[in-house]
């Protein structure tokens, strides 16, 4: 009677090292396995060209299916300022007091409209654009970026209306309008990072981007894009803690920038304290925070 040795499998830990030796051996690493963060950054950077091509491809398709086309890019904040001064202007009375009303109206729909969309974007960013995720590899905070870089786009398209509507209402050219760069370009940090924050999120929980419009919309009515938030604290008995949440709110922050860079009435006495601060601080904690929350879950977009 023959005796046979069997030699005893390899425990599963040694296993797992072995496998791993092996792949580093051959230079195999996980496929879609999230990168370190600078190298994030340098695959990102060094897709700038795809994500600029591919906000351009969407904001022209936008509206290539509409017979006035690229009009709307223009038409749809002007009529939707339009109804906004005809129920809170007119009805409501938020104009009076409020010097160049129809301007600071304006001014205040097109930036917040810039926020509205890049988060509305943001939320479907992943969840709606599954095919290309899975289809091909880069780096997935391209799309958020490229969505709100859309929407920086779209706005400067309608910055043509609103220097005109300026013109015809008297605002003359000033030095000051040269501060619509940095305010724009921290609000477009600020926006992106949100934008980040919203597509993951949106990608574990499709349907938030079913909850995000009453969540804008509340938010549109405290950022005083109809009224001046200045003009209401003064003649409210607000707690000053949601008085200072009024005016240190981020969309607040941003449209009373734009507005005090473009309407020579609206003076530095209307802006919150240390406003430049606010700005900054918001435009790094979104655009810094949501990046980093955005690439810990990088390996997990397009999964299940």
């Amino acid at each position: 009677m023959s005796q046979v040795l069997h030699t005893p499998p390899p425990a599963p830990a040694q296993a797992e090292d072995d496998l791993a030796a092996l792949a580093a051996r051959h230079g195999l690493s996980v496929s879609g396995a999230r990168p370190s963060l600078p190298e994030y950054v340098r695959q990102l950077w060094a897709r700038r060209h795809f994500i600029t091509a591919f906000a351009t491809a969407k904001l022209t398709a936008q509206y290539s299916q509409a017979k006035l086309g690229q009009v709307w890019q223009v038409a749809t904040p002007l009529l939707n300022a339009a109804v906004y001064y005809f129920i809170f202007g007119v009805l409501l009375g938020t104009k009076h007091g409020v010097a160049d009303y129809i301007p600071f109206l304006v001014t205040g729909v097109f930036v917040w409209t810039f926020t509205q969309s890049s988060v509305m974007a943001g939320t479907r960013a992943i969840s709606g654009n599954l095919g290309l995720v899975r289809a091909l590899h880069f780096p997935r905070a391209a799309l958020p970026i490229s969505f709100a870089l859309q929407q920086l786009q779209q706005l400067l398209f309608s910055m043509a209306a609103l220097v005109l509507i300026l013109f015809l209402c008297g605002v003359p050219v000033a030095l000051s309008w040269v501060l619509t760069v940095p305010a724009l370009l921290l609000q477009f940090v600020f926006n992106a990072g949100v934008s980040m924050i919203m597509a993951r999120m949106g990608a574990k929980t499709p349907d938030l981007a079913q909850l995000m419009p009453f969540v804008l919309r509340t938010w549109m009515y405290v950022s005083g894009v109809m009224f001046s938030i200045d003009k209401t604290l003064k003649n409210t008995t607000l707690p000053h803690s949601v008085q200072v949440l009024l005016e240190a709110n981020p969309a607040a922050v941003y449209i009373d920038l734009m507005r005090f860079a473009l309407i020579d009435s609206f003076h530095a006495k209307q802006l919150p304290p240390h406003v430049w601060a606010y700005a900054l601080g918001w435009a790094l904690l979104a655009g810094v925070g949501g990046f980093v929350y955005f690439w810990k879950a990088e390996e997990r977009y397009g999964r299940g």
